[in-house]
């Protein structure tokens, strides 16, 4: 109020008591808030820079749920591993368990050949040719063709051992494991070559020609060409199931099937959040808030068919030891597949968690670096508030002193 005048010293003490009364209404904004730089207005540099901290530690915060659930997604897909490869590891033991079942066959096929040649002799186990010659055996120089789906046929010709030719059994049955032909030779009393199936392919068939069939593909099957004039065969013996080993290698099928039935449901479980690593998805992970820092994990496809695996067929699988050691590689890719894609899930949890506590410590990083910039010290403003205190008491004595002179010169107006 311009019509009112104070004296210098009133007005001195008046202008020391407001700006102490604003001071402590600052220290107590600091006590209250935590913080010495509330707005741009208090510090303009530290206010902006720390909220720059706090908006990136706030946008990687955000990014750590995403990649929380990314380390689930892939633990998921780890979990399914581990189940999918304990069920492979029972489908093993159940393949196992037809191995060691009695042989499937009572019989092997088989198919006997007798010499057409002019010769008198006998064949025996050591010299088939008997010695060759006019008193040598009937089977000199005949030429048997052996051809198998997917194998190079080999040719067997019985000789004196030179030029490529077989002289004794032994000699036959080496050419013919050499060449992955599924047959033994012996000798019947009567001097016939007899050709059978080997334990472990009980359930081939054997048909006789006389000629080779070129690019022979029937399945299970080996076809024994030998020209007419060098050896015939009265027939082929099919071979023989055993009944009861059949039913039982029959029940192992349908437990087997109910594993690969598992193993399916199993991968198409192994999600998390909707994503399924086992089931083809793909997941993307970001780490840093310009979305520049990221990993894509492709997933993979391990139903049965994505492992190599199906359902078995009775008669046609587990039928003897050939058809069973197939299902086994199956099994054995199986597991070396569901290791290797482990130790890859293994090694992306292990990158992600890495992240994950990467951004954790690099969030408290910007927050430590904001707080820095902008908390208040709240020792030494509780000090500079008790200051402020006394030195607001000794202002309001000091104005009180300095109207003394003025109620003097009201009490001699009275």
């Amino acid at each position: 109020m311009s019509d009112i005048v104070l004296s210098s010293s009133v007005r001195q003490n008046l202008l020391s008591l407001q700006s102490t009364a604003d001071l402590l209404s600052t220290t107590q904004t600091r006590l209250a808030t935590g913080k010495k730089v509330n707005s741009a207005l208090d510090n303009p540099t530290n206010y902006f820079t720390a909220a720059g901290l706090d908006s990136r530690a706030s946008d990687i915060n955000n990014l750590l749920d995403g990649i929380g659930n990314g380390v689930q997604v892939l633990q998921a897909a780890n979990t399914g591993i581990t189940s999918l490869q304990k069920l492979v590891d029972s489908a093993k033991s159940i393949a196992n368990q037809a191995l060691q079942t009695t042989a499937g066959y009572s019989s092997k096929a088989n198919a006997t050949f007798t010499g057409a040649g002019t010769g008198t002799g006998t064949a025996t186990a050591d010299d088939l040719t008997a010695g060759g010659g006019a008193t040598g055996s009937k089977l000199t120089g005949a030429a048997f063709t052996f051809s198998m789906a997917g194998k190079t046929a080999v040719t067997v010709t019985i000789g004196d051992g030179t030029g490529g030719t077989s002289k004794s059994l032994a000699d036959v049955n080496k050419a013919l494991s050499d060449g992955g032909i599924s047959l033994t030779a012996s000798l019947d009393s009567a001097g016939g070559l007899t050709f059978t199936s080997t334990n472990d392919y009980a359930s081939q068939s054997i048909s006789a020609a006389t000629t080779a069939t070129a690019g022979f593909s029937t399945a299970n099957t080996v076809e024994i060409a030998v020209a007419a004039s060098a050896a015939t065969t009265s027939g082929v013996n099919a071979a023989v199931a055993d009944v009861n080993s059949q039913n039982t290698r029959a029940n192992l099928i349908s437990q087997y099937n109910q594993i690969i039935d598992q193993i399916k449901t199993t991968a198409q479980d192994s999600s998390f959040n909707g994503t399924n690593l086992l089931n083809g998805d793909q997941l993307k992970l970001v780490f840093n808030e310009t979305g520049k820092s990221t990993l894509n994990i492709t997933g993979v496809t391990f139903d049965p068919a994505g492992l190599g695996l199906s359902t078995l067929t009775g008669g046609t699988d587990f039928v003897d030891n050939a058809s069973t050691n197939k299902v086994l590689t199956s099994l054995n890719n199986a597991s070396s597949t569901l290791r290797s894609q482990a130790s890859t899930l293994g090694s992306n949890v292990s990158m992600v968690q890495i992240r994950q506590d990467f951004n954790k410590n690099l969030i408290n990083v910007l927050q430590t670096g904001s707080a820095n910039l902008t908390l208040a010290d709240t020792n030494e403003e509780a000090a500079n508030s008790q200051a402020l205190s006394t030195r607001q008491s000794i202002a309001v004595s000091a104005l009180a002193l300095a109207n003394q002179s003025q109620q003097s010169v009201l009490q001699l107006l009275r």
